[in-house]
């Protein structure tokens, strides 16, 4: 079977040779016994092995691979037959770690907070029962969110204050 049989060719990246020969399962496996030794060291942080992790499993070549574990004490995976690699690492894409997400209940009092800010809306009192709520969730979750449910908060209990504040004026002024 030809080259040509597998389509046109592409042209080779730097550092091709070894290094761009496609990894096999067990190559991966090999990868992710060194992610896994650094995490259990405390050479990774938790979103760095996840992103790692995920790196080794999305990883198709030796290249590849090498970049992912070539900053750990216990060394690269091996690469066969290889000489220095010429030219930069094969993987040029940054890890990806995802952002957290933030807390609906925090968007939520956001939301009511400045909706009470036209005319000290009926919005006051579930804008701070949800902020207190994302408060509650945010202690221990790893999401984001905490100056939503903040100013959520603030505008919530000015709106619940303005009502009170007139409540109580009216009812100073039916006395007099």
């Amino acid at each position: 079977m030809s080259m040509q049989s597998w389509g046109p060719q592409q042209p080779q990246p730097y550092g091709a040779g070894q290094a761009a020969m496609r990894a096999g399962h067990t190559d991966r496996e090999r990868a992710v016994d060194v992610i896994k030794a650094a995490y259990a060291e405390g050479r990774l942080s938790a979103n760095e092995y996840s992103a790692r992790f995920d790196g080794v499993q999305r990883a198709k070549t030796y290249g590849q691979l090498a970049y992912l574990v070539s900053d750990l004490p216990v060394g690269p995976v091996a690469l066969p037959m290889m000489g220095p690699m010429a030219g930069p690492p094969m993987m040029m894409q940054p890890v990806y770690t995802p952002r957290p997400r933030n807390n609906p209940l925090a968007v939520a009092s956001l939301v009511l907070g400045l909706l009470c800010l036209p005319s000290f809306g009926m919005f006051g009192i579930p804008a701070v029962v949800t902020g207190h709520l994302a408060k509650s969730q945010l202690r221990g979750s790893g999401e984001e969110g905490d100056g939503m449910a903040t100013a959520g908060l603030v505008l919530g209990w000015l709106s619940v204050g303005g009502w009170a504040l007139l409540v109580l004026l009216g009812l100073l002024g039916s006395i007099t």
